[in-house]
């Protein structure tokens, strides 16, 4: 095989794509790397420091030990990985079904119940009638359904798995049913096995979303043992409560010098996991995405 040889053009045009590359990557990176710098600096040094960092101001690890000293994050954690796991099975269970029934040629009211759906899109009933209905009439205030039974299933996330069944040919469907199986099989046994790359997207996008969750939590939970891990990074973000922190120093004054790395170490408690997690399942999100976004 001849290996044809670029132009001085083509290799001018890989040289800029390179450098763009490069830069988008500094500057997608570099967030991450600064909060992970700063969470190991120096609370003295990092307070007057101004600019980019590149290293860390004194090398103090004394954020991370307030951090994990402090019983709200293991409990924070506790909650959310409850949530994160309860409640991304349960959506994506309900999406898919909710998407099979829709695409069943023989169900009468699947039009109705489509415009139906696509409504909730664009309309809600608003803060206050959501927050009576949960709190006074379903009765789940201090309770984790509260987190997860409200925001169950998205619609945006139901039209993309509906898609992705309707691209699934009928004659395999068709075949199930001359050997006797029942809709209940032919989802779970034919359609879900076949939609195993769109199952990863809602399992990231559903997962992502119960994670970075905290509004559902500041509206209905009152204890502060059932606060999930996003509401107490809130509370030390925007609130700027680091009170709860334990140090190892007794003096008052040590603890509020590694009050600002407390900040960026309790970001890197709270998002290290889900930043983990990506890229396992990363390779299937665009897959997933397109699967029946065109058909023919």
């Amino acid at each position: 095989m001849v290996k044809q040889k670029k132009s001085p053009g083509e290799h001018c045009f890989d040289i800029i794509n390179i450098l763009i590359m490069i830069g988008i990557a500094v500057i997608t990176i570099y967030p991450i790397y600064y909060v992970a710098v700063c969470s190991i600096s120096d609370g003295n040094q990092l307070i007057g420091a101004r600019g980019l960092i590149l290293r860390p101001l004194g090398l103090d690890w004394s954020a991370y030990k307030a951090v994990f000293s402090n019983p709200n994050i293991f409990s924070g954690y506790r909650i959310t990985l409850t949530v994160v796991v309860i409640g991304t099975t349960l959506s994506v269970l309900t999406t898919a079904i909710g998407a099979f029934l829709i695409t069943r040629k023989d169900f009468a009211a699947k039009r109705v119940l489509s415009y139906m759906m696509v409504f909730t899109m664009y309309f809600t009933g608003g803060m206050i009638p959501t927050y009576l209905v949960v709190n006074n009439f379903l009765h789940l205030g201090d309770k984790l359904a509260a987190l997860i039974l409200p925001t169950m299933i998205s619609v945006y996330n139901l039209i993309i798995m509906k898609a992705n069944f309707e691209s699934i040919p009928d004659s395999i469907e068709e075949a199930a049913k001359i050997d006797g199986a029942n809709d209940i099989v032919i989802l779970f046994r034919i359609i879900l096995p076949l939609s195993l790359s769109v199952i990863a997207v809602m399992v990231l996008f559903y997962g992502v979303s119960y994670w970075n969750s905290w509004f559902q939590a500041m509206m209905y939970m009152h204890d502060r043992s059932e606060y999930p891990l996003q509401l107490i990074l809130r509370e030390i973000l925007i609130s700027n409560d680091t009170s709860s922190m334990g140090t190892t120093s007794s003096a008052a004054g040590d603890q509020y010098m590694i009050g600002e790395s407390i900040k960026y170490a309790t970001i890197m408690v709270a998002t290290l996991p889900i930043l983990c997690l990506y890229p396992f399942i990363q390779k299937y999100f665009v897959k997933g995405v397109m699967v029946g976004a065109v058909k023919g």
